[in-house]
């Protein structure tokens, strides 16, 4: 396990998550907001490995979401670098589960992680304009900074950012 909230598990993604995290993946109502394509089965199975691969290899750390008492995947979590070398929050939850308030919980959990365990000073999180769910969740805890053309994505994307002494002095 690497970290809990109060009604969530993040743990390394494995290959077991495989037909979860595929749900996930293939799903234009997850993906179209971020906005990225979705994926045949074949190619959720390679990023599947490529993620796993990568958390041995690179600071992009991604892992698995779940509930807790269980260990069936739920929706994936971790950090990356944005295109300005800055540590970036990311968060993405099968379908079934929206509306639980778990976006919520696990973004505030990636927050806490970062400051309290990885000794972060700032922590971004880079949005689409158009994913209104996303951008109601990171506004709880950060503030927008500014908005720009995502090339690789074709959309506008606006940035939120915190650092470790703002969250913790409100």
């Amino acid at each position: 396990m690497i970290f809990e909230t109060e009604r969530l598990r993040v743990r390394q993604l494995s290959t077991n998550d495989a037909v979860l995290f595929f749900e996930l993946m293939s799903n234009p109502n997850v993906m179209d907001p971020i906005p990225r394509k979705v994926l045949s089965r074949i190619e959720s199975n390679a990023k599947l490995t490529e993620l796993i691969s990568l958390e041995k290899s690179s600071e992009t750390k991604i892992w698995s979401l779940t509930e807790k008492g269980k260990d069936s995947l739920i929706g994936i979590c971790g950090f990356l670098k944005n295109n300005e070398n800055d540590d970036e929050m990311a968060y993405r939850l099968i379908e079934r589960f929206w509306g639980k308030g778990y976006g919520t919980e696990i973004a505030k959990g990636l927050i806490d992680y970062s400051f309290e365990n990885l000794n972060f000073e700032k922590i971004t999180a880079d949005v689409s304009t158009d994913n209104k769910k996303s951008s109601k969740i990171l506004e709880k805890f950060m503030i927008p900074v500014r908005e720009f053309f995502n090339k690789e994505d074709h959309c506008t994307d606006r940035r939120y950012e915190i650092t470790k002494t703002a969250y913790y002095n409100g």
